[in-house]
């Protein structure tokens, strides 16, 4: 009987530093499918552990900073990393305990401030708001702040138009000195869901998609950024990037897996995931 030969492949490596949603919708888990849907091979830091479901954040546990820290240093050690991405960081401890690591590497990273869930649970400390604003998001290549969470790293109350929201990307975009995509999937009585990236040379571009009803889904923020994500590993500038994150979130919430909800859930909904399975994505 003859033996069979490794058929060995080098995709492209990224990296998420985010929280665990016990779910699969969101978080790490829901990096890691955006990932390997680009053929990009996904490593992950945890940061904390999240007891939640679509609309219920009920515990967050999280993971002591020095295990994340060392996480995140082995990791960029060991592989070459094309691209990091941030979700879920939860304290500024956790944020300064990665900061000095990825401050010395180069690559682009992709900060997604995640602060709020679209239930309205807040999933940081109040302390961490300053240090996303005044030391991870300026060293950024890209930060994706939902429309709460850009309201909240210039302190002002938030928008619910979109003139408003061009501001919003273009003042973030100032004043980290990088790009910014402003997600404006709950803008409004829009019929479109609309995303805003600003320029650090002022360009305003927009990222349009027919709004898709009846959805309950959760998790999309975080999909969006690590497919934008995936796509600068395996070397798109960053309006195709961008691009391509929008095209992979519509397909994923077009194409939503549904469940029967149990009987007694707090929820009395049907339970919803995107879909980020499918076609295989070409470059």
């Amino acid at each position: 009987m003859s033996t069979l030969a490794p058929r060995f492949t080098s995709p492209p490596v990224a990296l998420t530093i985010a929280g665990s949603d016990c779910s699969g919708g969101a978080g790490i888990q829901a990096d890691l499918k955006a990932f390997h849907r680009a053929n990009v091979h996904g490593l992950s830091a945890v940061t904390c552990v999240v007891s939640e479901t679509p609309g219920i954040v009920e515990a967050i546990h999280p993971i002591p900073p020095k295990i994340v820290a060392s996480q995140v240093s082995l990791l960029l050690d060991q592989y070459s990393v094309s691209a990091v991405k941030t979700g879920m960081l939860f304290s500024i401890s956790h944020i300064r305990a990665i900061l000095p690591t990825l401050q010395s590497g180069m690559f682009p990273i992709v900060v997604d401030p995640v602060m709020i869930a679209t239930s309205g649970d807040p999933l940081v400390e109040p302390d961490a708001i300053a240090c996303y604003r005044d030391e991870l998001c300026p060293m950024a290549t890209l930060v994706t702040p939902n429309l709460n969470e850009a309201a909240a790293l210039l302190d002002l109350d938030p928008v619910n138009e979109l003139t408003a929201m061009r501001d919003l990307a273009r003042d973030l975009s100032r004043k980290f000195t990088t790009a910014v995509l402003v997600k404006g999937g709950h803008l409004g009585n829009s019929t479109e869901a609309v995303d805003v990236l600003a320029t650090t040379e002022g360009k305003i571009t927009e990222f349009r998609s027919p709004l898709i009803e009846g959805v309950n889904t959760h998790g999309t923020g975080c999909t969006l950024s690590a497919a934008i994500t995936a796509a600068i590993a395996n070397g798109m500038n960053l309006e195709k990037a961008v691009e391509y994150g929008k095209q992979t979130i519509t397909h994923a919430i077009l194409n939503s897996m549904r469940w029967t909800a149990k009987k007694n859930a707090r929820i009395p909904e049907e339970m919803q995931a995107l879909n980020l399975f499918g076609e295989s994505v070409d470059y």
